[in-house]
């Protein structure tokens, strides 16, 4: 896709002027750039504004969980991802409790892909900018207006630009979310923790021996292998450091020895920080032509490291949906549906981390849940559920009543064609029809339309949208219509 021409930003553009963007979104972390490269496979023009100048020169290893991998596949970043990371079990995501792997997790991409977070904000980043997103850095926001036809968004420095929309990816702290004045309710953070990866100086052999003497302490504690002698660290902070600046190496040897009674010989930290448990969500993700994604709308814990993957997923739901409506061919609900599918699946996020922080917490009480539901998890049933939960792979969004596929993403298909996720990589909804008799006809321009009879599939024909969720199951072209339009607008003509 060619890069697009913008028509020039006026300094100083008047309420009502004509917008020189139609999305303008604060922060180019993973979330913005996802949304901002969503928004570009429908030609809607993007600018996104971060403040940083630079982008971040810490190495985080963060883990990518199925769901995400698979949007990431639907896209066509995930073999760009696979050369950075390194694949790791699907096991232990809740509450650090060590499990296996159940057999026959519903994915293609059923594993933890390890990777450093530079590594993804790069690729996401020059994804959206290869598709034409415009990126300024070092231009934070400092203020806005909204009115009937678009956002007049105030720059640090006196400039002003004008949008269609405004979507605040701008993190925990949210300029956005605060001048719009939503609520985010939620729990302050009691306890903080200190999170790094390391290397160590003692063999790994000792390190699992000495671990397996501390099994019932009654704090967030562990040392994990991630490949090439590296280690990621939890340990209590304890009254160590300033909570406002960064921890240092000899902090977590302190705290190591305090409660393991050895530091372990770590040294070369790759990168040292620390936080806090507050959990909080924001009251609403939609104040007329502004909204939020990723952390401005919801922080938790990272427990079961599901930051990252809730952000990116929150883009992947709304870039559709936005785009639908500034293209015109939207139904009036339909972005409303972002925060009624989102809320609560941020919801159940933050209860899941609460859940794993009180089974991680000190005192007689959390550890007997704990041992429960450690000898609970050997039923497979258990097992899964809860790694589904983690790794978002069960989510089901409220369609109304229908087969239990109806609302969940569909896995990735052999078909015809190739995969299944291949054929989603332009935004587009798609009927994966196994009868060879129905049609997407009127909206060609916004559903791709795959006959095959041979696809792996226990219905006769599903209709997918954008995100991979299955919107529709059935054989009967009337009904088909009618959620055809329920989803993507009326038919062309």
């Amino acid at each position: 896709m060619d890069s697009p021409q913008f028509p020039a930003a006026s300094p100083s553009p008047e309420a009502g002027a004509a917008p020189a963007y139609d999305v303008i979104i604060a922060g180019c972390g993973p979330t913005g750039a996802m949304l901002a490269a969503e928004l570009r496979l429908h030609d809607v023009r993007v600018l996104v504004l971060e403040q940083e100048t630079e982008p971040k020169s810490f190495v985080r290893i963060v883990g990518l969980h199925m769901r995400s991998l698979e949007l990431m596949a639907m896209r066509g970043l995930l073999d760009r991802l696979l050369e950075h990371g390194r694949k790791r079990p699907a096991a232990g995501f809740f509450a650090a409790i060590s499990k296996p792997v159940p057999e026959n997790l519903d994915s293609a991409h059923a594993y933890l892909l390890g990777i450093p977070q530079p590594v993804i904000e790069r690729l996401v980043e020059g994804h959206a900018a290869g598709l034409g997103a415009r990126i300024r850095r070092g231009h934070a926001v400092t203020g806005f207006e909204q009115d009937g036809e678009g956002v007049t968004v105030h720059l640090a420095g006196g400039e002003r630009l004008r949008a269609r929309y405004l979507v605040g990816c701008d993190g925990g702290r949210s300029t956005v979310r605060k001048l719009l004045g939503v609520g985010f309710p939620g729990e302050p953070s009691r306890n903080e923790t200190l999170m790094g990866e390391m290397e160590a100086g003692v063999p790994y052999e000792e390190i699992t021996a000495r671990l397996a003497t501390l099994r019932e302490l009654p704090h967030p504690f562990w040392l994990r292998p991630f490949g090439q002698g590296v280690y990621s660290v939890v340990v209590p902070a304890g009254d160590v450091g300033d909570r406002a600046e960064p921890p240092a190496l000899e902090d977590f040897r302190r705290q190591l020895r305090a409660v393991a009674g050895t530091d372990f010989g770590v040294h070369s930290p790759r990168w040292l920080s620390r936080f806090g448990d507050a959990t909080r969500l924001a009251e609403r993700y939609r104040d007329g032509r502004v909204l939020l994604a990723g952390d401005a709308a919801h922080i938790h814990p990272p427990i079961g490291g599901q930051g990252l993957n809730l952000g990116v997923q929150d883009a992947v739901n709304l870039g559709w949906k936005l785009a639908a409506r500034i293209r015109g061919w939207a139904p009036e609900p339909l972005l409303d549906t972002y925060q009624a599918e989102r809320r609560p699946v941020a919801e159940d996020v933050l209860d899941n981390t609460r859940a794993q922080a009180e089974l991680l917490a000190p005192g007689p009480g959390p550890r007997a849940v704990r041992r429960l539901l450690t000898e609970l998890m050997d039923f497979d049933e258990v097992n899964r559920h809860l790694i589904e939960k983690i790794a978002a792979i069960g989510i089901r969004y409220d369609f109304g009543p229908g087969p239990d596929l109806l609302g969940r993403r569909l896995p990735d298909l052999d078909v015809k064609q190739g995969r299944l996720y291949d054929l989603l990589r332009d935004g587009r909804g798609l009927l994966l029809d196994r009868t060879e008799r129905l049609t997407a006809g009127g909206w060609s321009d916004r559903v791709d339309h795959v006959a095959d009879p041979t696809a792996r599939l226990d219905h006769p024909c599903v209709l997918l949208r954008p995100d991979g969720h299955v919107a529709w199951i059935g054989d009967d072209q009337r009904d088909l219509d009618e959620h055809l339009s329920r989803w993507f607008g009326r038919p062309l003509g």
